[in-house]
């Protein structure tokens, strides 16, 4: 039996499909822009951990020193402040505690009576050592000018 006019004309279109989507599939592997070559891909680090196209056995690097490697915490260098002075703005007896007010910068500085070498009172000039404590800045070796 002779197939119909519409299945023949079903068949060549489906024939002509495949026929165009084979050739696009050979286009794109001739006109392929996707793969490079090996060493199109490689990528080098320098010593500072940059990108770069220079190989290692290439690269230009620096000397360090082994004494200047520092490990741990940054060392803490100590310095020793002269005495300050202040003047006692305001001392509490009864609860052991005060401030002084520093000549220099004008800040207010807490002290406790455990840091007294003698009593004070309020106006009363003062010359001291300021340590850094969790709350601020604290007066230690208050001596009172006279």
């Amino acid at each position: 039996m002779a197939d119909s006019y519409n299945k023949k004309a079903v068949r060549q279109k489906k024939l002509e499909k495949r026929k165009t989507k084979q050739e696009r599939r050979e286009e794109r592997k001739l006109n392929n822009d996707k793969g490079k070559n090996w060493e199109e891909m490689v990528v080098y680090l320098d010593e500072f951990g940059q990108p770069t196209d220079v190989p290692p056995e290439k690269q230009i690097r620096t000397e360090i020193e082994l004494d200047d490697i520092l490990l741990g915490a940054a060392p803490v260098e100590i310095v020793e402040e002269a005495a300050l002075t202040g003047v006692v703005k305001s001392f509490f007896s009864d609860k052991g505690y005060g401030f002084i007010q520093e000549d220099i910068s004008g800040d207010t500085v807490f002290v406790h009576a455990n840091h007294l070498t003698e009593t004070i009172a309020e106006n009363d000039r003062v010359t001291f050592e300021k340590e850094k404590t969790t709350k601020g800045f604290a007066a230690i070796n208050v001596q009172k000018i006279k």
